[in-house]
């Protein structure tokens, strides 16, 4: 009797063991990013409030946090403190954090308390206008994200992306292919799987979110080190692994798949080793998804292994890898399938990837040498073979399409970042990078018959094995005129030895503090950027040969400016409005009269093919205005409303102005959460989360069907391009989950249940030629689809 007792109170004494865990993280100076000894991290809303201090490299760690939402306060002397919410600690994962002080102004000894989040903030502290960051917490929160980076931009101001099957991200109006992606500091290609090279969207994302640190999102005026785009830049970085422990973790989900992830301590000198696999679960149990019946395949694979501190500095190695792989056979299509037809067979396979080693070397106490080399790729290889005569007996097969495309770069990058002084810093650097395009493309499309077989000639568009360089040179600094007052400014240039067209770009910013919770800022850069490669190369014949004319077209110039406002609504709120106008010119156009205007591409899943002999004379302009009202999560909480209003416009060759296919002038997002604790330890929790998206529908070209009907195959109306409008875009998201943090040992469950379109909205597509049925139809986008994922951490 005696033992059953001692067994039942063991049982009791479980459970009511206080569920706990570990934050961790080390602290850094702003400027100079040198760790700062002796820094005080206090655990707060407690009842006795906990408190450590950093060691001589700037580390700390606080054991026995209780679960759930905390809040911690960092101090410094002659430092602003900064106050950081919504941390979420469970007993599966030890939390890391990397914190940035600013030193004050007048370097009094008492410490001015902040209770700023820092999420309207970009990581990086020279990007200060139209910029901000976001941590892997929102990638996986929102519903509708399926766990997908692009998809979590589309509910920020200023992003439009009105398309159920493929994350391109349009920014105030402007081409996805405006949009930049860095990697640890490194431009790479399409980062998604099933992409094509010139594009930077795709169906699946093939960046895991659960590697990824805190990163920025910037949507206009960057700073001086961001070169080579128009429309926005996404800079990611790879997260360190856990430096004192091994943890694990098994997800499985829809669309991110099946997925393994390990890390943990490397060597003596505080280095770490992450790892992380995902494969498709649609493409192992054979399942459509995504607008197609289809079975994609995909994988992926990131990691970062840092070798810690040496007398050489410090050394990591890091990588993104992906491929994927999809069959489209014509007799298992429904004719509303997004990406295929019936009387087609298509394969299509792709690949990216990134390589790289960096470097970073301290000089002296306020100045260090970050250098990295790495080597990127992206590849795409689509075959389509069409039948002709379908379902007769003169039902025939030919090939009708063949395209294998990749780009390779070897990037070198080196920046040297000093901190002049607390009211100063300096940085410049350069980035060198070396192409390879290797692109070649058949393709029977809208070609005649010249050799009398009865069946459209494969006329060669693409044939090219070509190397070139791109070298951008930058320098930019920020000064703290008063405590008031912060101007940034900087010069970045760019240099193409393919045309060996060179320029130079000033960019600056000033931010003014009104008053302790209102701030205005001001931001203008000028940018260039490349016309993309499959409209570079592309053949045309003359004189009986191929010639690529469009090779020698100049960068595409960009003229930003914006006006931004914001307001500190209270510990947990703030309000933003920014007013911007960009000035674009240089576009690649024909060089007869048409509606043609290389600003117009990035539409559609490929490019024009029949463009040639461009000139640089096109322009346009996007204006608009944003609004943001945010509350950050706190008391279990947390509210997001997004509203843009803008115009996007375009002249081509023929001196019309007309709508940009990205024109939906108005974009609206309103989301919501609330988390539920339960249980006596309150180490359960029911999570719920909604999202509502309003868009104006896409201008479109419309369908000639007479002559489409006469010859077989789509024409549209170019003296009407973009002169009509789809229906406006609606769509509600709903999550509900439940998370669990094991009593009495390092584990932690997730489990949630995203109802994606909950009330089926028809929204259109696309409205296409059916050279089966002649007639033009019309095909929606994804219904109602619900997904669902499972996370254990331990």
């Amino acid at each position: 009797m005696k033992n059953q007792l001692l067994l039942v109170a063991l049982v009791l004494c479980q459970f009511l063991v206080a569920q706990t865990g570990t934050i961790k993280g080390i602290v850094l100076d702003k400027q100079s990013e040198v760790p700062l000894m002796g820094a005080t991290i206090e655990l707060l809303d407690q009842a006795i409030d906990a408190g450590v201090v950093t060691n001589e490299d700037g580390r700390f760690t606080i054991t026995d946090v209780p679960t759930g939402r905390q809040k911690v306060r960092v101090s410094y002397i002659g430092y602003e403190s900064l106050t950081l919410p919504n941390i979420e600690v469970t007993t599966g994962k030890d939390v890391a954090l990397t914190i940035m002080l600013l030193e004050s102004f007048n370097q009094l000894d008492e410490i001015v308390v902040t209770t700023n989040t820092n999420k309207d903030r970009a990581n990086n502290k020279l990007a200060t206008v139209s910029a901000r960051q976001f941590g892997v917490e929102e990638v996986t929160r929102f519903s509708g994200g399926r766990s997908d980076v692009g998809r979590l931009a589309a509910n920020f101001a200023g992003v439009s992306s009105p398309d159920d099957s493929r994350n391109d991200i349009v920014v105030r109006g402007n081409s996805p292919t405006g949009l930049l992606w860095r990697v640890e500091g490194i431009p790479v290609p399409n980062p998604n799987h099933f992409s094509t090279v010139g594009t930077t969207g795709g169906p699946v994302s093939a960046v895991n979110p659960n590697t990824l640190k805190n990163s920025d999102f910037l949507t206009s005026a960057f700073a001086s080190e961001y070169g080579n785009a128009l429309g926005g830049v996404f800079d990611l970085g790879i997260r360190k692994g856990n430096v004192d422990d091994h943890e694990f973790s098994g997800q499985v989900g829809i669309f991110t798949g099946i997925e393994a992830n390990a890390e943990g301590p490397l060597g003596k000198k505080d280095g770490s080793f992450l790892v992380a696999a995902r494969y498709s679960l649609i493409g192992l149990i054979g399942a459509g998804a995504g607008g197609t019946a289809a079975t994609p395949n995909y994988s992926d694979l990131t990691y970062n292994i840092d070798f810690g501190r040496g007398n050489l500095g410090r050394i990591s190695l890091f990588g993104m890898l992906g491929n994927s792989d999809i069959d489209f056979l014509g007799d298992s299509i429904d004719e509303g399938d997004l990406f295929a037809a019936e009387d087609e067979d298509t394969f299509v396979k792709s690949g990216f990837g990134v390589l790289g080693i960096k470097h970073q070397l301290p000089i002296g106490d306020n100045s260090y040498l970050r250098t990295i080399v790495a080597t990127s790729y992206s590849s795409n290889e689509f075959t389509a073979n069409r039948y002709f005569d379908l379902d007769t007996p003169e039902e025939r097969r030919i090939l009708f399409t063949e395209s294998e495309d990749s780009e390779s770069r070897l990037s070198f990058s080196t920046l040297f970042n000093s901190k002049l002084s607390n009211k100063a810093t300096l940085r410049f650097g350069a980035l060198i990078e070396n192409f390879n395009v290797e692109l070649a493309t058949r393709d029977r499309n809208e070609q005649p018959d010249n050799d009398g077989d009865g069946d459209p000639d494969l006329f060669t568009f693409l044939s090219v094995d070509e190397n070139f360089a791109l070298l951008q040179p930058y320098i930019q600094t920020q000064i703290r005129l008063t405590e008031k007052l912060t101007f940034d400014a900087g010069i970045h240039s760019q240099y193409s030895s393919l045309n060996e067209q060179f320029v130079i770009e000033p960019r600056a910013a000033l931010n003014f503090q009104l008053a302790p919770n209102h701030k205005v800022n001001f931001g203008y850069g000028l940018h260039h950027q490349n016309v993309p490669f499959p409209l570079l190369f592309l053949n045309e014949e003359v004189n009986g040969s191929l010639v690529q004319t469009n090779r020698n077209l100049d960068f595409v110039r960009s003229n930003h400016y914006v006006l931004g406002y914001d307001v500190k609504l209270g510990n947990d709120w703030r309000g933003k409005i920014e007013v911007y106008n960009q000035e674009i010119d240089n576009a690649a156009v024909e060089s007869s009269s048409s509606s043609y205007s290389s600003l117009t591409e990035g539409a559609n899943f490929g490019f024009s093919n029949d463009k040639v002999s461009l000139v640089n004379t096109g322009t346009g302009f996007n204006r608009g205005i944003e609004f943001t009202l945010e509350k950050f999560f706190s008391n279990n909480y947390y509210g997001l409303l997004t509203g843009s209003f803008f115009e996007s416009k375009y002249e081509g060759s023929d001196g019309v102005e007309r709508n940009s296919p990205f024109n939906n002038g108005y974009v609206i997002n309103a989301l919501a959460g609330r988390e539920f604790p339960f249980g006596n330890q309150k180490n359960k929790t029911i999570f719920v989360d909604s999202r509502i998206s309003f868009a104006g529908g896409r201008y479109f070209t419309p369908v000639d069907l007479p002559a489409s009907q006469q010859v077989g195959f789509e024409v549209l109306q170019d003296d009407l391009a973009f002169s009509q409008q789809y229906d406006g875009y609606f769509r509600w998201d709903f999550k509900i989950g439940l998370k669990i943090n094991s009593r009495n040992k390092k584990q932690s469950h997730r489990f949630y249940v995203d109802l994606q379109n909950v009330t089926a909205n028809e929204n259109v597509f696309v409205q296409r030629f059916n050279r089966l049925t002649n007639q033009v139809d019309q095909v929606n986008q994804i219904g109602f689809f619900p997904d669902f994922g499972y996370k254990f951490q331990f």
